[in-house]
Parts: C-alpha cells; sequence; structure tokens
C-alpha cells in the first residue's frame, strides 16, 4: 500500500519531485502561483499556501527542462560583397533561465530563437568581403550574440556561446576553379622555394671554392719562400747536407718524370756516335 500511498498524496499535490535541471511551473484557474527549482522533494503546500491543494482539481503543472542545449544551423545561406553564394554553419547554446517567460510570453520560443539567431547570422554576414567572412569568425559571432540575446531574454532562454563554425562555398564548379588556383599556386610556390634553394646552395659553393682556392693560392705562394729560407739556412750551416738535399729532390723529380735511365758498370767505356764517323770506343774514367 505504501506506493499507492505515496503516488495518491503526490497526484494531490501534497509533496513533488523536482529533478535536476528541471523546474515545475503551477497555475490555478489560469494564473501562475508559483515555480519551484531547487531540485529534491518539496511539498507545495509549504511553498504556496493551502490553495495548492486546488492545484490538482483546478490548475496545471508545467514541466520545464533547463538543462544546458546546444544547438547547430547548417547552410544559411548568405552572398559576399562579390556576389559569392556561401554557406554558413552556426552553433550556439541555450539554457531556460525563466520558465514562466518561456511557458507564457512565447507560444514557440525555440522556433523563435532559431529564426532570429538565423536572421542575425544572415544580416551579420552578408554583403562582407569573402576573406573578412573567413577571417573574421569571432568578432562576427559576438555581434551574433549581441543582436539576439535581447530577444531571448524576453522569451525566458539565456543565449550561452555563439560560433560561426564554418563558411563554405555552395557552387561546386566554383570550388573546383577555386581547388585548381591554389593547387597551381602550390606548385609555383613549390618551385620557386626548390630553385632559391639551389641558387643558395649553388652561391655557397661558389664562395666555398673561391676560399678554398684562395688558401691554397696563399698556401702555393708561401712553401717557395719557406723552402728557400729553409735551404739557405742549411746552407749557411752545413754545405754538404744542402748538397745531399738537392741531390735527393733532383732524384725524386727523375723519378717522378718516369724517364728511361741505363745504368752501366763502373770503368765500362760507351761508345759515342757524331754524324756519319764511325763509332769510336769512349776512354773509361779514371778512378
Amino acid at each position: 500500500m505504501v506506493p499507492f500511498i505515496l503516488k495518491l498524496f503526490q497526484g494531490l499535490g501534497f509533496f513533488a519531485t523536482v529533478k535536476e535541471c528541471e523546474a515545475q511551473v503551477f497555475t490555478l484557474f489560469g494564473k501562475v502561483i508559483g515555480t519551484l527549482e531547487a531540485p529534491g522533494l518539496t511539498s507545495p503546500i509549504m511553498k504556496f499556501g493551502p490553495k495548492a491543494i486546488l492545484i490538482p482539481f483546478f490548475g496545471k503543472k508545467y514541466t520545464v527542462n533547463t538543462a544546458l542545449r546546444q544547438n547547430y544551423l547548417r547552410n544559411q545561406m548568405v552572398n559576399s560583397e562579390e556576389g559569392t553564394p556561401m554557406g554558413v554553419g552556426i552553433w550556439y547554446e541555450t539554457q531556460v533561465n525563466n520558465p514562466v517567460d518561456y511557458l507564457f510570453v512565447n507560444t514557440n520560443p525555440e522556433g523563435s530563437l532559431q529564426a532570429n539567431v538565423a536572421s542575425a547570422t544572415i544580416s551579420s554576414l552578408s554583403n562582407l568581403e569573402m576573406e573578412t567572412m573567413l577571417e573574421n569568425r569571432h568578432s562576427l559571432s559576438r555581434n551574433v550574440r549581441s543582436t539576439v540575446s535581447p530577444l531571448s531574454e524576453k522569451w525566458g532562454y539565456r543565449l550561452g556561446s555563439v560560433y560561426i563554425r564554418k563558411v563554405a562555398f555552395t557552387d561546386q564548379q566554383m570550388v573546383d576553379n577555386i581547388t585548381d588556383k591554389v593547387v597551381k599556386r602550390l606548385v609555383q610556390v613549390t618551385s620557386a622555394m626548390k630553385q632559391d634553394g639551389e641558387n643558395r646552395v649553388g652561391l655557397i659553393k661558389s664562395e666555398t671554392a673561391f676560399k678554398v682556392s684562395q688558401k691554397m693560392a696563399e698556401a702555393s705562394a708561401t712553401r717557395p719562400e719557406i723552402v728557400g729560407k729553409t735551404l739557405n739556412e742549411i746552407a749557411h750551416e752545413d754545405p754538404e747536407i744542402l748538397e745531399t738535399v738537392m741531390d735527393v729532390m733532383e732524384t725524386e723529380k727523375l723519378i717522378e718524370s718516369e724517364a728511361p735511365i741505363e745504368i752501366l758498370p763502373k770503368g765500362v767505356g760507351t761508345m759515342i756516335q757524331l754524324g756519319d764517323e764511325p763509332i769510336k770506343p769512349f776512354p773509361p774514367r779514371q778512378g
């Protein structure tokens, strides 16, 4: 019997259960007598007095959802200053902050608010430059919110964040043309960057080669001076060492030239022929 008795008492208005993000509006004889917004178990009789006993017979209870709701309007058609048709998507948040105005001021507050958001978006973005529509969405979103907020407050709504999420072209041929232009521009920029990189690399290589050749030339010019200075010092200190060094250098040059060399034993005479004269033996060397 306990559930039956509790249901009966609730139906007679002795107590009411208010859920989270919910408001209950009570009317009696067509007039609003009060609102319950605090979640939990409460008694309308203690809240509104003895007249609350008559609500189940001569009045009515309205339940209003006060949770934060999100809405998204797609493809709101606007024209840019250049005459280009654009599709705009706008996202906004709403929450009921006055249940009585929400119920009785406007018969369709949700539809009216949606229509006002759409009209404010179209009026704010129409005839703007395409660049402004694509880049200044934050400031345009604030303009839409400031335009719609006063009306939403009259209908019991609190308008939250408003943001223009998407601005797109609706003409597919225009989209294809813009895509082709962007691709060509990217190819042009890429080739220009590549050519600039190659030019910079070539310039660096030429500068490096010039510096290397300059240093090599300086080294080549310095070497004879150093070698000559060293040989002069050797000649003053010990002429025999200088003569030996010169012989070694001459031998190295002879070996590098790869010239044919004929070696004769010591004391062997050589045969010399001059012109048409007969070959005469060369007298052997003495010692």
